[in-house]
């Protein structure tokens, strides 16, 4: 597989792993239409700080666990005027790039510093997406082919699902030097088990649906397979023959009485083709399928009903690679924002319809979704529109490092849970809550040992995170004050004082309460010899050497 190489790839390559880990600092949250202090526990968060450190900071709460991702990096378009500094030049970006790349940062050249910003980005983002999870990004031909190829590379090549162009300026960039660009490039990578919920069926697509019976609108659909892989020997299991009699008007698999007549695919040259469906759903969806005698081959074929409304779930297809609607116009998004605020407060933002459209497809009623490069707030817009129609709980995770995080992306998020506008123009609230954080101290000091001044609690979820991979909880059953928990019959124990050094020894043993297989107690000293701890299964891990680092 080919791949890409560029000054300074091997300085960020795995710089994903040495970046700090910091906490969260909850500032506020917002329930109710009301700012309150105490944490809305709603899943839903805004946090304000540098996205790579912040991707960092959710992995023990959410690495795999995340369905959705959307992120709408900087272009690198060399423009300086944006809000949103797009060129890659902005000092905090400049400060990282001299600290991980050294030197060479003096070299590269806007490409390499845009990869370089992006690498570790997609690592943290690749751990945190679920295995049936699927990120979208946004990007235009600034870095397209670059990015695609850091995808494959980080994602897997066969994880690549689409790259989808959005027409998002009809009339086209009339600065363009030759072609007038309208349209910018939405690449589609899953993490091998993402099946989407397809889209639904345009206005113009349900005009075909013309037919009508008891179950309701449909259309007919030749069940034999047409275009490429629909010859028998594609599929053998799928040629096998249908039985219609003509005077009861019954279809079955089985061959039922002599007048019977049997129904096979074939191809327009009389050579076996194969049915759409195996034997196994036929049999399930019998009553979905009718048998037309089609005149200009003078012989019965199989049809299937298409209904408009299936179960009780409208009919949904699969998008296109190629979005074309106001809907999902660079203005729209504009238009939009305005409304909440009265007056242009950013550029370029995306339209909810088109996020919108991103988690129809992506998501169910309770994911998470994760915008790190959350700008305007469009995502978390989005994610509130869709769960007040379909009553769902989906949660939206959106992490912004400039100083507008606040004054903008929180701000919008407010308005459209409250509601915004006067009169004609007024917009009903969605309703919903978030809590908003900040990066505050990281874990470890310089020195690599632990920042007492994050707290006890912080360090314990840390550790059990490390440990088991599972968010952690205070523990229920009673023990000493340094039992974690359990997981697959092991215990774990957590003996840590600040400004005092701790010991594993017999009388700690004594104060432990819980039964298991296997002991994992950490502290900061050792005084059981190795043939004690090998007989009852005891493992000690010294502070903060053996604390695991993401």
């Amino acid at each position: 597989m080919p791949t890409l190489h560029w000054i300074g790839k091997e300085k960020v390559i795995n710089h994903h792993l040495d970046v700090p880990f910091k906490v969260l600092e909850h500032s506020y949250g917002f329930d109710k239409g009301k700012q309150t202090k105490h944490e809305t526990k709603s899943g839903s968060k805004i946090i304000h700080g540098d996205n790579l450190e912040a991707l960092k900071a959710l992995l023990p709460e959410y690495e795999g666990k995340i369905k959705c991702i959307y992120i709408d990096p900087p272009y690198n378009t060399g423009n300086e005027g944006w809000v949103y500094n797009d060129n890659v030049n902005d000092p905090k970006i400049k400060k990282w790039l001299g600290q991980v790349v050294g030197k060479e940062s003096e070299d590269l050249s806007r490409h390499d510093k845009w990869l370089c910003m992006m690498y570790p980005r997609l690592k943290l983002l690749h751990k945190l997406l679920a295995d049936d999870g699927v990120i979208f990004i946004s990007i235009d031909d600034n870095e397209q082919a670059n990015l695609k190829l850091i995808c494959d590379e980080i994602f897997g090549r066969r994880n690549f699902i689409a790259n989808i162009s959005i027409v998002n300026n009809f009339k086209g960039r009339s600065d363009d030097k030759y072609i007038a660009t309208s349209h910018e490039s939405l690449l589609v990578f899953h993490k091998g088990n993402f099946i989407t919920n397809g889209v639904p069926i345009p206005e113009e697509y349900s005009k075909e649906y013309k037919l009508k019976d008891s179950k309701g609108l449909y259309r007919l659909q030749g069940l034999r397979k047409r275009g490429s892989g629909s010859k028998r020997d594609d599929r053998p299991n799928m040629f096998y023959p249908f039985y219609y009699n003509k005077q009861t008007n019954e279809l079955s698999i089985n061959q039922n009485s002599e007048k019977d007549i049997e129904i096979l695919p074939k191809l327009s040259d009389n050579t076996d083709g194969r049915w759409r469906w195996g034997k196994e759903t036929a049999l399930e969806r019998i009553d979905e399928l009718t048998v037309q005698l089609v005149k200009t081959r003078n012989e019965y074929d199989i049809f299937q009903k298409d209904y408009l409304v299936r179960d009780g779930e409208n009919k949904t297809i699969k998008p296109k690679s190629f979005w074309y609607g106001s809907e999902f116009s660079a203005e729209a998004g504009t238009l939009q924002l305005k409304s909440i605020f009265t007056k242009k407060t950013f550029d370029t933002p995306k339209s909810t319809d088109f996020l919108q459209y991103i988690l129809y497809q992506a998501t169910n009623k309770n994911s998470i979704i994760l915008d790190s490069f959350a700008g305007s707030g469009t995502t978390a817009h989005a994610v509130l529109n869709l769960n007040k129609q379909d009553g769902g709980n989906r949660k939206f995770i959106l992490i912004e490092m400039e100083n507008y995080a606040e004054s903008i992306t929180a701000e919008r998020v407010k308005r459209v849970i409250s509601g915004y506008g006067e009169g004609s123009k007024a917009t009903e609230g969605t309703g919903g809550s978030f809590d908003f954080y900040k990066l505050e101290q990281p874990l470890f000091n310089e020195d690599k040992n632990l920042n007492e001044g994050v707290g006890i609690d912080r360090i314990r979820k840390y550790v059990w995170y490390t440990e088991t991979k599972r968010e952690f909880s205070e523990p229920t059953q009673t023990d000493n004050k340094h039992f974690l928990g359990t997981k697959d019959e092991t215990a774990y124990y957590f003996n840590y004082e600040p400004n005092k050094i701790t010991t594993l020894n017999r009388d700690l043993l004594a104060t432990m309460k819980t039964k298991a297989e296997q002991y994992v107690i950490y502290a900061d000293n050792c005084l059981l010899t190795k043939e004690f701890m090998s007989k009852h299964n005891i493992i000690f891990k010294k502070i903060p050497r053996d604390i695991s680092r993401f």
